[in-house]
């Protein structure tokens, strides 16, 4: 019997495509359900996800996984035959899992603060922002990903942010200097699980400003 997948997911959610990458990377076929997270939530992602009311979430034969990273360690682990994703060295592993989590809470939400905060009153995060990036170029070194050799979980977690760059750095009014970063992002366009989900990054910055302006947000940044 075939597995029935369904992904509840946002199109330009960066958690939304990790899950869609990971998918991609293993050959799941599965259906994409388009939810509307600024005007009413469907029944059915209330129901699969009463807890945080998120997307994304993934429904294999009728039972949710949500919390988009462990819905990628949920697939790699039952879709184990192909593209492997967490390094099966168990210290590996762990730092994997650490710096997905470094991505969450130190360049996801530091950025958040500031593309829907008061960018001026914003300086602290700023420097934070840009100190946290520069960790993450150091860990990454000189390997092509951030696993070695091949592509795997730390660069599923942090390439859907790649394409936020530009708009962290135009609502932020700061520059983003990561030569290393960029090289990676680039050779990680070059898949094609990867350059079909990402979106474009002026698409992201008019996302970005329409989000700031529902919110009230004072801001005078403008597309170049």
């Amino acid at each position: 019997m075939e597995d029935e997948v369904v992904l509840l997911d946002f199109s330009l959610s960066m958690f939304g495509i990790r899950v869609r990458i990971a998918l991609a990377e293993k050959g799941i076929k599965y259906e994409y359900r388009e939810e509307d997270l600024v005007n009413t939530k469907s029944a059915l992602l209330l129901q699969m996800n009463p807890v945080h009311k998120k997307i994304p979430v993934l429904i294999h034969n009728g039972k949710p996984i949500c919390e988009s990273l462990i819905i990628v360690e949920y697939i790699d682990e039952v879709w184990k035959d192909k593209a492997p994703l967490l390094p099966t060295d168990p210290y590996q592993r762990v730092q994997a899992r650490f710096w997905a989590d470094f991505v969450d809470n130190k360049v996801h939400e530091v950025a958040k603060k500031i593309w829907t905060g008061k960018v001026d009153e914003l300086e602290t995060e700023k420097k934070e922002l840009i100190e946290n990036l520069k960790q993450l170029e150091e860990f990454l070194g000189d390997k092509p990903y951030f696993g070695g050799d091949t592509f795997g979980f730390l660069d599923v977690a942090f390439i859907p942010f790649y394409k936020w760059f530009y708009a962290y750095e135009t609502v932020g009014k700061l520059k983003l200097d990561y030569p290393k970063l960029i090289a990676w992002g680039k050779r990680c366009m070059q898949r094609e699980s990867v350059s079909k989900f990402l979106s474009d990054e002026k698409e992201i910055y008019e996302f970005v400003l329409s989000y700031r302006k529902k919110i009230g947000v004072d801001q005078d940044t403008k597309s170049n």
